[in-house]
């Protein structure tokens, strides 16, 4: 398949930010008297917040929003900064734009965040478009944040991919119409990806631009 639309998830995928998401996750668990090892707190890059609070700790959306925002109290200060570009991401995108592909971002994280930290690193004129989730909490699911991106590269779904790293990105992509590659350096565990039907799975950067240029260079 030849793909001129090419979308990134952000958390896990294009972005290393599970150190800052983890620790304000504890912070907002440590409000209640909870707690739990940063290891196990990785699942929470990535998704939406309110929904993995309810799917981890079986808390109501009313507590799962509330945790959010003390997440937020954290984490807007300090924790967004607890981050960097994944390795050869840089090197990827550069790639990809030379051989004439449009790029996105497409995330449940805020958009001005990922915007800021896109623009801290150097590396958001290497997106045509970031699209994430806005301040209402209204049309932010996965697919919602997916299909705005493509409506705004202006993509044919037919030459469209989203690039993620969990299961949420694979469903999402399926409910958009459009396949999902998946990185094996996120947070997904083990299998998560493929039993959510992933299309294909790269190790490294350097076997997702073969993937995703794979028709053009005769492989």
């Amino acid at each position: 398949m030849l793909y001129d639309y090419i979308l990134f998830d952000f958390d896990g995928t294009v972005y290393d930010t599970v150190e800052g998401i983890a620790r304000s996750v504890r912070y907002a668990l440590n409000k209640h008297g909870w707690d739990a090892e940063l290891s196990e707190l990785r699942c929470f890059a990535g998704p939406p917040l309110d929904e993995m609070f309810m799917e981890k700790y079986g808390v109501s959306r009313e507590m799962g929003l509330r945790l959010t925002e003390e997440f937020r109290e954290r984490y807007k200060p300090v924790g967004v900064y607890e981050s960097r570009p994944f390795e050869g991401v840089r090197e990827l995108l550069t790639a990809l734009r030379a051989a004439g592909k449009k790029t996105a971002v497409a995330t449940s994280k805020p958009q001005h965040l990922a915007e800021e930290l896109l623009q801290r690193s150097g590396m958001r004129a290497l997106f045509d478009v970031v699209c994430g989730s806005e301040p209402t909490g209204g049309g932010n699911a996965k697919w919602q944040v997916t299909e705005r991106a493509l409506r705004a590269l202006g993509a044919e779904k037919a030459r469209s991919v989203l690039v993620g790293d969990t299961k949420y990105d694979v469903r999402g992509a399926q409910r958009v119409g459009i396949p999902c590659i998946g990185v094996r350096y996120g947070y997904a565990a083990p299998g998560e990806m493929e039993e959510a039907g992933v299309l294909a799975m790269a190790a490294d950067t350097e076997e997702l631009l073969r993937l995703l240029l794979g028709d053009e260079t005769g492989m």
